[in-house]
């Protein structure tokens, strides 16, 4: 039997954890869900907002239409799970952040607003083919008062716990992330750089990450991207490894493991990638005023703009190395409505948003 000590300290942990997890219950119909979420969406500050360790948008049309489907027949729908951010991140203050959820939510902003046509309904057959605009005006009244229920952690969740949350509400355990399968099913001299490079000071100070996301290896997630969309973003979204950021560096970690393999130690490939990154850091330090954040002060780095700014730059590097734009104009567009269109998270990785934020920043680089 355990000591009275261990078992008051047990407890205090026990208790310490229950307020990481406070929370509200909220009702809200639908139509304001859909509001909160699209709502600034394309600025960044849509105040119910996909985070950045969130997949995209993966059901098919035929599972939303059954989803939406349940909602008309009146099916009970599970809890949406929300978490306010606080204070961590100025830019973020105040927002809810879907810790589960992100797909249904997709899933009724693309019926709203007309994206999403039904079909595959069995239950009921005849609204095959509709869109929202194709329901009788009362029903689409009716639709968008239905409540969803959703539980909101209050902004004493820690980001840690609201990625813990997600983890075991989806899986029941904690799943490997896209960078831990990597290492370990694609061991090799690529993956030992992108681990090497990734502990970089300057990167580290480009790059500000919270201690949850370097505990993620979200460094190494973003260098690997980097080296990825660097060689080969216009070949993304074309074939079957293209469909998923992740299954598209995977596939370009296992060619460079063998190019490596091939050239030996300090080859050919090693230095070239290891020039690229040195080069394009060294370039992203000088120009842009705040590296990769978004503002000065900043403890996160979202990876849409972190994968702009570092493949747009490496490009645009590649096409005229003595680039020397000011870092007073730079900023300009960074603060165009534009660019922040563009570095959204939501939706951010299918082909158009991932070329076209690439090529703006290599465009505006060379333009300058």
């Amino acid at each position: 039997m355990k000591s009275p000590d261990l078992a008051d300290k047990a407890e205090k942990q026990i208790r310490d954890l229950q307020r990481d997890v406070d929370y509200q219950v909220r009702e809200y119909p639908i139509e304001v869900v859909v509001q909160k979420h699209l709502k600034g969406r394309e600025q960044g500050t849509n105040e119910l907002f996909v985070p950045d360790y969130q997949r995209d948008l993966v059901w098919d049309e035929r599972r939303q239409s059954r989803f939406i489907e349940s909602l008309l027949i009146g099916l009970p729908i599970p809890y949406l799970f929300a978490a306010d951010v606080g204070s961590e991140d100025e830019d973020l203050a105040g927002r809810l952040e879907i810790v589960d959820g992100t797909q249904r939510i997709r899933t009724l902003a693309r019926f709203m607003t007309g994206e999403l046509e039904l079909c595959g309904l069995e239950k009921l057959s005849d609204l095959n083919g509709f869109k929202y605009a194709d329901l009788a005006p009362s029903r689409q009244r009716r639709f968008g008062r239905i409540t969803l229920r959703m539980i909101e952690l209050t902004e004493q969740a820690k980001e840690e716990t609201r990625r813990d949350m997600f983890e075991r509400i989806n899986t029941g355990s904690v799943p490997l992330n896209p960078m831990q399968t990597r290492r370990g099913s694609l061991p090799g001299p690529f993956i030992d750089l992108v681990d090497e490079l990734s502990k970089g000071a300057l990167f580290a100070k480009l790059a500000p990450l919270s201690e949850a996301s370097r505990k993620r290896q979200e460094r190494e997630e973003l260098t690997s991207r980097f080296f990825a969309f660097h060689d080969q973003y216009e070949t993304y979204g074309k074939d079957e490894s293209g469909k998923m950021v992740s299954d598209f560096v995977d596939a370009y970690a296992k060619t460079m493991n063998d190019r490596m393999k091939t050239d030996g130690p300090n080859g050919p490939t090693e230095v070239r990638l290891r020039e690229a990154w040195s080069t394009m850091l060294n370039f992203v330090d000088k120009h842009f005023p705040h590296g990769f954040a978004k503002t000065a002060g900043a403890r996160s780095t979202p990876r849409v703009r972190f994968e702009a700014i570092a493949v747009g730059s490496g490009r645009a590097l590649q096409d005229q190395p003595d680039l020397d734009p000011p870092p007073d104009k730079i900023q300009v567009w960074l603060d165009s409505d534009e660019f922040k269109k563009l570095t959204t998270s939501d939706a951010a990785n299918n082909r158009a948003r991932v070329l076209g934020r690439i090529d703006f920043v290599r465009n505006k680089l060379l333009q300058s």
